[in-house]
């Protein structure tokens, strides 16, 4: 008997060396080799090795502007979401509604957008050719300033507010604050006594994670902020791109590398302080209709803000891509120049579909094995971490490390579409593992130890049991790696041909070029990338599981 159990348990450790070998040389190659060669060339001057010379890099003038702006504009761009995101998470935690399910259903779909297209719309909005310069004059022209930049930072950061904070508000218990009220405590002392410090896990949890995605702002700073402002992505693009100083792009992706890193490890640990009992109750009980006036006014005005700000610049970007009838669609068919190195808009969708789905499938059998192996064998979160890793990574960063490494022995990927294909698939494993491992530990243990009693091998385990119970969750990351996929700038715009577009690398070069037609044409593309996003959007929400989701 003893020597069975040691047998079985030999035989449990060869399959989990089996299941996680793949993924783990993946993450190897393709992110922790390209991050170890960030950090050599940092402190290289002169082919050796000198330590120093990262810190004069670091601080130079020029840095420290760049530093402190990433800082800064993060920092404003943060406490604005929450001051305007707040009124709307109460609106939807407290009160019940017609069109509510529906309206959190439109809330959530800027944040699923491509950053190149939430800057084409914003694009649309408040440039020059904006119906508020129509009305304002010839003059008004916000783009290429800061408040461009923090209007888009709110607007795609505001359903993060929203459902984070919605949700958690929306169970707690309402009769602590009745109880005060009856105590004689006015509203706003019950609301700072009783209700924020219940609140304030789940309020500084999202406030990070918007800090987050601000402070590594790549496509929104560098379409919307023009040659003024630049963040740390931007200054890497930069410094890679046009400038060729790889030394201190290396350094400026060591700082960010080293903040987001601490960023996203402080996000997970007041995630498990979200994750404390308290006697929470159904939203039944704790929402009503609106019944006084001033209760519908707030309502009201809340509303009207999410639809200024939240579905204005979609709808804008949609009507003024057809401006002039199909026209600008029509011209994503045409070579209009005639000439022989012109790649026709239509091909980057061809190239985005190809690597997408290429992506996707890859994404889908590392993440699978990694949920396996992380299921079956109950390790710890640090295991579990690894593959957290590239979230917390910028995807600019990722680029450069590509550059760097990918160009040479024993790899030689660099100008190739398997490079893309990798490297999104490195951007989408995160999603697919945290789409499938909480389906798995869902599982119900006894049915995979009851059909192994039975005399069934894992694999047959898993076709018969596991995999019949989260094929939608399954599904769920197929999805979310495809449209990610579609999506994805910052490591492309480092990495790719001039004559391998993707859809948001054409969006860029159109938005960069003189021109109605080229203006028009990247609208055109914005809005079936948009049609794309929402599409998979939609499908992630009708196919997720129930139970608790990452994402």
């Amino acid at each position: 008997m003893q020597r069975k159990a040691v047998s079985s348990m030999r035989r449990r450790q060869l399959g989990f060396y089996v299941l996680m070998a793949a993924p783990l040389v993946f993450l190897l190659i393709f992110y922790f080799y390209p991050l170890q060669e960030i950090v050599r060339v940092s402190m290289t001057w002169r082919d050796r090795l000198q330590p120093e010379v990262l810190w004069s890099r670091l601080w130079a003038s020029s840095t420290r502007r760049v530093i402190g702006f990433t800082f800064g504009q993060a920092f404003i761009s943060t406490v604005l979401t929450l001051l305007l995101g707040l009124p709307g998470a109460y609106v939807f935690a407290r009160y019940d509604f017609p069109g509510k399910r529906l309206i959190q259903a439109l809330t959530t779909v800027p944040f699923v957008l491509p950053t190149v297209v939430v800057a084409a719309a914003f694009s649309t909005v408040l440039g020059p050719r904006s119906l508020l310069a129509e009305r304002l004059g010839a003059g008004f022209d916000l783009r290429y300033t800061l408040s461009a930049i923090l209007i888009a930072h709110v607007f795609y950061n505001y359903t993060v507010i929203l459902r984070m904070v919605r949700g958690f508000w929306s169970t707690l218990d309402p009769y602590l604050e009745q109880a005060a009220r009856t105590l004689g405590a006015p509203p706003l002392r019950v609301f700072w006594e009783i209700t924020l410090p219940l609140l304030l896990p789940v309020v500084a949890t999202a406030g990070i994670l918007v800090f987050i995605f601000c402070f590594t702002s790549f496509g929104v700073v560098l379409i919307l902020g023009g040659p003024r402002f630049a963040t740390l992505e931007v200054e890497i693009y930069r410094q890679t791109i046009q400038l060729a100083n790889l030394p201190l792009a290396a350094a400026l992706s060591l700082v960010q590398i080293f903040f987001t890193l601490g960023w996203t490890l402080a996000y997970t640990r007041l995630q498990e302080r979200i994750s404390r009992p308290l006697d929470l109750q159904p939203q039944w009980v704790t929402q009503r209709r609106p019944r006084k006036p001033l209760e519908v006014v707030f309502l009201v005005m809340n509303l009207s803000l999410m639809a200024v700000l939240m579905v204005y610049p979609l709808l804008a970007l949609v009507l003024r891509s057809f401006g002039r009838g199909l026209q600008f669609y029509i011209a994503l068919f045409e070579n209009p120049s005639h000439g022989i190195f012109y790649v026709p808009p239509l091909a980057a969708v061809g190239n985005s579909l190809r690597i997408a789905l290429l992506a996707m499938g890859l994404a889908l059998i590392l993440g699978l094995l990694a949920s396996l192996g992380l299921y079956r064998q109950r390790l710890g979160w640090l295991v579990d971490a690894l593959f957290m890793l590239p979230l917390g990574t910028s995807a600019v960063t990722l680029g450069l490390g590509y550059l760097l490494t990918m160009g040479r022995p024993p790899f030689r990927l660099r100008g190739s579409v398997a490079l893309i294909v990798f490297a999104h698939t490195l951007v989408a494993l995160p999603f697919v593992v945290r789409s499938l491992l909480p389906a798995l530990q869902s599982i119900q243990p006894r049915l995979r130890e009851s059909a192994a009693l039975l005399g069934a091998s894992p694999l047959r385990v898993f076709i018969e049991v596991e995999l019949p119970i989260v094929w939608r969750a399954l599904a769920v990351g197929a999805v979310f790696a495809f449209t990610v996929s579609m999506g994805e700038f910052g490591a492309t715009s480092m990495i790719v041909r001039p004559d391998m577009p993707t859809i948001p690398i054409a969006i860029f070069r159109f938005l960069s070029r003189p021109g109605a037609l080229n203006y028009g044409q990247a609208l055109a593309m914005s809005t079936i990338l948009m049609t794309v996003s929402v599409f998979g959007f939609v499908a992630i929400e009708r196919l997720r599981p129930p139970g608790t989701q990452a994402f």
